[in-house]
């Protein structure tokens, strides 16, 4: 035990440790969100496949390295430079846009906090609240049947693939041309992410409650399941009554009218007025705290 112990004392002594300053931190942390905001804006550009190709190169290589495979090795070792100036010319727009994205505000804003206004976060904005009411009411006053989901938390991925992208910005004008009868799009639920309707003819599962009424079809019995089993808020409008209702938690609310829609948008909108003058209140109340 003693033998161990010295033997642990021995190879302790020999460690020695880089000494850390303020600028070290400092630099770790900028690198740290540099290559954090690099991933975020990678996963959703076209750079993102490069990116997991250049992933399996650098593993082959790795396979090739270990197995002295020279002539694959002196192969890339001479067409290094040529790639990399190609994967520059490829992707010239994405670099170019990344590079405008570090001037804009939010991004430094998360660097040097002096922002003294207010910042407003929402789901959706007030002009889509008025556009879906007033869709709903539209196809309601014609009997023009409508089944539209509205994403919260939850994804809705898994239901978005099952229908046709769309990815357009959500207008009444756009809802009403989408279920109006005999179009290719009237079939099924739109999905509404955001300010946008990302799919359409989207099909949904069915709820197997049984205290729903008989009288109830297909598609209030779809905008009640996908609401059992996300966190969705689904708006039916009936083809046979022109009644507009409202799923949500498993829940069928019959029958709803404008005023009673647009509460249940504003709550699912969820806004949210953030003050964004962390550092001017961190410093009033430092100054208060001495006082």
């Amino acid at each position: 035990m003693q033998d161990l112990r010295e033997m642990l004392v021995r190879y302790c002594s020999k460690i020695s440790l880089p000494r850390i300053g303020i600028i070290d931190i400092i630099e770790i942390a900028l690198i740290a969100f540099f290559i954090y905001q690099f991933m975020v804006w990678i996963k959703y550009t076209r750079a993102y496949t490069l990116l997991k190709g250049i992933l399996v190169v650098l593993i082959f290589l790795l396979v090739a390295y270990i197995f002295k495979m020279n002539t694959i090795l002196w192969i890339v070792s001479n067409l290094a430079n040529i790639m990399i100036i190609a994967v520059v010319v490829i992707f010239q727009p994405e670099l170019r846009k990344v590079l405008e994205q570090l001037g804009q505000k939010n991004i430094m804003a998360a660097i040097i906090p002096f922002d003294t206004g207010k910042e407003v976060t929402e789901r959706f904005t007030d002009k889509t609240v008025n556009e879906m009411i007033k869709a709903c009411f539209d196809m309601g006053e014609v009997k023009t049947g409508a089944l539209i989901v509205i994403e919260q938390d939850i994804l809705l991925t898994e239901y978005e693939r099952t229908g046709i992208t769309l990815d357009a910005v959500l207008t009444s004008q756009l809802l009403i041309n989408i279920f109006e009868h005999n179009t290719p799009l009237h079939d099924g639920a739109v999905i509404v992410r955001g300010n946008r309707i990302v799919s359409a003819t989207c099909y949904l599962p069915l709820s197997d409650n049984m205290e729903l009424s008989k009288q109830l079809g297909t598609r209030h019995r779809a905008g009640v399941g996908i609401s059992e089993v996300t966190d969705s808020v689904t708006i039916i409008v009936s083809e046979e009554t022109g009644q507009v209702s409202v799923a949500k938690g498993g829940k069928l609310m019959r029958n709803v009218n404008s005023t009673r829609l647009r509460e249940i948008l504003v709550e699912t909108q969820n806004k949210k007025v953030v003050d964004s003058g962390r550092l001017r209140q961190l410093l009033k109340g430092r100054v208060k705290h001495e006082e």
